[in-house]
């Protein structure tokens, strides 16, 4: 028996080699020819990379006997997989995990192929996840997490349950205590919030590459200038601070930042920082327009993809396949508090627990998948850029609003 072992580099590159004579699967063995290398890369979030050895240790054992490996991990943001992978799709990942906003571009490229045990995943994941993954009824990718969302943090030593319902009454707490309420406006994916629940709406179009925005409407109960009205009362506000990820977290861990609107990604963040303080709810109400409009969503999934290009498609099928398992989305969920997509995984205890997945599934009720082309995100950062600067430019709210939706409908 040849002997195994396993090289590990941090951060940067991860190596794992194995190799070994016991066939512990008679059952289902991948044809490979017995002096060659499986070699795979796999494509994770950096901060994935605890979670990924230990998941890949498991597969080498799983599978020892049946072929000599040579995993490689390499850092990748999922929110950037796709432009990665396009660069040079042949020399790609085997294995790649990405946002389920991306799967569109990546079937319409080729890179993925039909996943081939449909009738399982289907079966075991949670209705919506599978929707995120599929394309026209079919199944192109692996659901991995249902957790790509966002809601409300908050300090309990703050506020009260009642407060948390409105932001106006949870900004004037923060501004009267010399601290700030945090939300991004760099991103639209985050003021999609402010927009969503107004009738005013945006979306793909059948061509699957241009939106349709209504977002600057001068029709209806809530119009265009309302909420840009609203946006612009919050923007002056001195309880309100536009930040990004780090910035939140910093926020969070200094004692500047009493609530925020984030994801599960900071879970582990917040509730180190807060201790039993900590909390988290569904997107509270904000005034417009005369009334209160509960905040919207978009909901989000992150997905396992297998590159139809690899080399040893069977072999990183069956890599995808494990990393998305019951037992390791509960492993996920232990190290990194992503909620799982698997129905079983799902459902246990200590899932059912967590402040922030019962804040996600709460807000639910009020978000949407994520269905965005290209032309949505710069057009939504410049006209929150000039809402934040005060309108440098004295330009009316009107023509900036109608200067928006021209960039976000756009061919």
């Amino acid at each position: 028996m040849r002997k195994k072992s396993i090289l590990w580099f941090p951060a940067i590159l991860l190596a794992v080699f194995l190799s070994g004579c016991e066939d512990r699967h008679p059952d289902t063995p991948v044809q490979t020819q017995a002096s060659e290398t499986v070699a795979l890369t796999v494509w994770g979030a950096q901060e994935d990379e605890e979670l990924l050895r230990q998941i890949f240790d498991g597969f080498l054992e799983e599978y020892e006997g049946q072929a000599d490996f040579s995993i490689t991990y390499m850092p990748q943001s999922e929110s950037h997989c796709t432009d990665a992978l396009m660069a040079d799709l042949e020399q790609g990942a085997d294995v790649f995990a990405f946002a389920d906003d991306q799967l569109n571009t990546l079937v319409a490229a080729g890179a993925l192929e039909p996943v081939e045990n449909e009738a399982y995943i289907k079966n075991s994941n949670l209705s919506e996840a599978v929707l995120a993954a599929s394309v026209n009824g079919t199944l192109y990718a692996l659901p991995l997490t249902a957790d790509n969302g966002y809601f409300l943090y908050y300090n309990k030593e703050y506020f009260s349950q009642e407060d948390i319902q409105s932001l106006d009454r949870m900004l004037d707490i923060a501004a009267a205590q010399g601290k700030k309420i945090s939300m991004e406006w760099s991103s639209g994916w985050y003021v999609y919030s402010l927009f969503g629940n107004t009738g005013l709406t945006v979306g793909l179009n059948d061509d699957g590459i241009t939106n349709y925005c209504t977002w600057n409407s001068t029709e209806g109960t809530i119009k265009g200038t309302d909420v840009g009205r609203a946006m612009q009362n919050m923007a002056q506000h001195p309880g309100f601070l536009n930040t990004d990820d780090a910035g939140f977290v910093e926020g969070v861990q200094n004692g500047t930042i009493i609530a925020g609107i984030n994801g599960v990604w900071n879970a582990v963040s917040v509730e180190q920082a807060w201790g039993d303080g900590y909390g988290a709810a569904k997107l509270p109400s904000y005034s417009c327009a005369g009334q209160q409009v509960q905040m919207a969503s978009f909901s989000g999934y992150k997905l396992i993809g297998v590159n139809a290009y690899s080399r040893h498609r069977e072999w990183a099928a069956k890599l995808a396949e494990w990393i998305v398992s019951e037992e390791n989305q509960k492993l996920r969920f232990r190290l990194r508090k992503q909620g799982p997509s698997n129905i079983r995984a799902a459902a246990s205890e200590e899932v059912q627990n967590s402040p922030a997945i019962a804040a996600l599934l709460a807000q639910s009720e009020f978000s949407c998948l994520q269905r965005i082309g290209g032309n949505f995100w710069e057009p939504v950062s410049a006209f929150t850029a000039d809402l934040l600067a005060g309108n440098p430019s004295g330009t009316g709210l009107q023509e900036r609003l109608d200067k928006m939706v021209e960039g976000i409908t756009a061919p």
